[in-house]
């Protein structure tokens, strides 16, 4: 039997270059959920919303997740309009974003947490009635499913948008350093209000992960034809961003092994490991790295990624050679942890924490639940991405063990 309240998961650990304790090592995954307030109520197909800020019912639902010394990851926020994907979704460009998520940090500081800002750039997975402009990514390359479509109606329409439909534009070097500013910029404004430090989303097949992507990145000039190549936008995106903020104050999502959003990538292994050597190299007093598990998959079950992995060599692939390669890095693993699984995992050294999402979820109290054997409660997937007419079920109504337990 596991003494669960002394597990390793439950004691502290430094991120940050040191200069941040965490409490424990259950970490608040980043999770869409679509919750913004518009900026403009009304939103017709001649002037449809495409901005959005954290309101109050968002500052609820990351405060009911707050734990004192522990670390949220914030959803992913768009650094430009360009880059966003989703409906509901707020930014970081514009003042009443700025002021919207000085709200959330303040909140999560005051209940004693630590909250991390995940810059996210969608790419090539948004459409222009979205973002208001065409979708930009490493290369023109059409949406490999044809029959694929936008996880959105958009507004006065009555039917999906295909993605294949609206090609992206590949970006030109002039386009990619405006874009690597956008991320600067918005890193400088969570840093300006009160975030702890700059996760920026380099997996699930958004516009990092396209640059690092073969079957994306067709481009022949300095930023693809060859792993090492197709590694360069992400390694001077974190240059700069480390200029701007300091890289202890940064770090990173990867999924080498992710097929979201059509990444169909050949030369993974080559790809992924020139490109965290890379940034061991450049980077070593990074925060935190963060990586999705080989074998999860938002698309497809453990058996189905399984024939991926197997069709490509990688049948017994694990994150291990990446924990090799980082070192001394904190390394954070997420994908498919539950109340059964993280025993003995980081005293194992193989992790140094788990990120948890979907149970986060549907158990606000998920620390408290864990630590002392209390199970966990289902999540309701079909509430996961908004916007709703009542955005607060499944979002800020689930209960935690003590009220379930007095009722």
């Amino acid at each position: 039997m596991i003494d669960k309240t002394q597990s390793k998961l439950f004691q502290p650990l430094l991120i940050g270059d040191g200069k941040i304790r965490l409490d424990h090592r259950v970490v608040f995954a980043p999770l869409t959920r679509n919750r913004g307030e518009p900026s403009h109520r009304i939103s017709t197909a001649q002037t449809p919303n495409r901005i959005w800020y954290p309101g109050d019912l968002m500052v609820e639902y990351y405060v009911q997740r707050t734990t004192k010394g522990g670390l949220v990851i914030s959803e992913g926020i768009p650094p430009s309009l360009e880059s966003n994907g989703m409906p509901g979704v707020p930014g970081l460009f514009t003042q009443e974003q700025a002021d919207g998520w000085r709200k959330v940090v303040d909140a999560v500081h005051k209940k004693g947490g630590y909250i991390y800002c995940q810059l996210w750039h969608a790419g090539r997975a948004t459409i222009p009635q979205m973002s208001g402009s065409p979708p930009v990514s490493a290369s023109a390359s059409v949406w490999d499913s044809p029959d694929e479509c936008y996880s959105h109606i958009p507004v006065d329409e009555t039917k999906p948008v295909r993605y294949a439909d609206h090609p992206p534009v590949e970006l030109s070097i002039e386009h990619i350093k405006k874009t690597i500013k956008d991320y600067c910029d918005a890193a400088e404004k969570a840093m300006h209000v009160g975030f702890d430090g700059v996760e920026i989303h380099a997996g699930n097949g958004y516009l990092p992960e396209q640059f690092l992507s073969s079957n994306i990145n067709k481009r022949t000039d300095e930023y693809g034809g060859s792993p090492e190549k197709r590694c360069r936008f992400v390694l001077e995106l974190m240059d700069k961003l480390a200029k701007r903020i300091g890289e202890g104050n940064l770090a990173i999502r990867l999924s080498p092994f992710g097929l979201f959003n059509q990444a169909r990538s050949e030369q993974r292994v080559e790809t992924w490991t020139y490109l965290c050597k890379s940034l061991k190299y450049a980077h070593p007093a990074l925060s935190y790295v963060s990586f999705i598990e080989p074998r999860y998959e938002q698309i497809f079950s453990y058996k189905e990624k399984d024939k991926f992995l197997a069709s490509w060599g990688l049948a017994d692939v694990t994150l291990d050679p990446f924990r090799e390669i980082f070192g001394d890095t904190p390394f954070f693993s997420a994908g498919g942890w539950d109340d059964t699984n993280p025993w003995g995992v980081i005293e194992s050294g193989k992790y140094d924490a788990l990120l948890y999402g979907r149970y986060f979820i549907s158990n606000p109290d998920l620390v408290t639940r864990l630590k002392n054997g209390i199970p966990l409660a289902a999540y309701d997937r079909t509430r996961f991405y908004g916007p709703f007419k009542d955005n607060t079920i499944g979002y800020t109504d689930y209960p935690v063990a003590e009220q379930i337990i007095s009722e």
